[in-house]
């Protein structure tokens, strides 16, 4: 298996780099292309999403993971969030930004060309990247796939309302604890902005609704940062998807920070288990 990592994909409107894995067995043959997101204070290395891209590998697919942008994370330090002056200014259409140039890199690449299907793209996405991957795949039309792991069904229902949205447009900046770092992690009242300015686009039903591609939502029964029914309404809104409900499964996919297991936890094993069969 080949791998590269932390490799840098310059952003083509923002300042920071996205900082990229890639992993393939090098063969010189067209192989399916899989980009995975993260989600919400996550980062590409979270949990056991090494093990789960290795798994895809010895399928024989092409594998892209990365950090966003402005996810906190830097190409030193991609898990600490040592950058929360640039999670402060991220937003959805930064992270949807940083995915076109992601898919952009990885086709017009010229080490990557003979390992490539370029007619075989899937967007993998896990939380709130499982609502970025709904979105531009609505967009692209390159993509022909998309997979969903407990993904957010409607961005603008997760804003504060009344006081709390208020307060923060008065103090121009929000915080929320890190549980695992301790940090306080800000959020400037511009990524709020930025939503209501373009509402329309970064609606998730209306991206689910215009989709003509297969969709895999894949969703745990006991998820309780991202509800069941969540999922449901995605399948509703998508008459070409599947639905695909794992028993006592949370939102986590069974993982941990760290994961110092050589194995991926029995969820997420099932869940890359339903995704590369989806693919193949």
């Amino acid at each position: 298996m080949k791998s590269i990592k932390n490799t840098i994909v310059k952003s083509s409107k923002h300042k920071k780099p996205i900082v990229t894995d890639v992993f393939f067995n090098k063969t010189n043959e067209k192989k399916p292309i899989v980009i995975f997101c993260h989600g919400y204070k996550g980062y590409k290395d979270w949990g056991a999403w090494n093990i789960a891209a290795k798994e895809f590998v010895k399928k024989n697919l092409f594998f892209v993971k990365f950090n966003f942008s402005h996810n906190g994370g830097t190409l030193e330090n991609p898990i600490d969030f040592p950058d929360l002056e640039a999670f402060g200014e991220n937003n959805f259409s930064i992270e949807l930004d940083d995915l076109e140039d992601v898919i952009n890199w990885v086709l017009e690449n010229d080490d990557f060309k003979n390992e490539i299907d370029f007619s075989n793209i899937t967007l993998i996405g896990h939380s709130r990247g499982g609502g970025i991957v709904i979105i531009k795949a609505s967009e692209n039309k390159k993509i022909t796939k998309l997979i969903t792991w407990a993904a957010v069904s409607d961005f603008g229902a997760r804003f504060p309302t009344g006081d709390a949205l208020k307060q923060w447009e008065e103090a121009g900046v929000s915080y929320i604890q890190n549980s695992r770092t301790k940090q306080k992690m800000p959020h400037l009242f511009q990524f709020y902005e930025n939503f209501k300015e373009n509402e329309e686009r970064l609606t998730i039903k209306k991206s689910t609704s215009k989709l003509n591609i297969p969709h895999l939502i894949i969703q745990g029964e006991k998820d309780e940062v991202v509800v069941p029914n969540e999922a449901k309404n995605l399948h509703k809104w998508n008459s070409n998807s599947k639905l695909a409900m794992i028993e006592k499964m949370e939102h986590t996919l069974g993982c941990t920070q760290p994961w110092l297991n050589n194995e991926m936890p029995n969820h997420l094993k099932k869940v890359v288990e339903l995704s590369i069969d989806f693919i193949l």
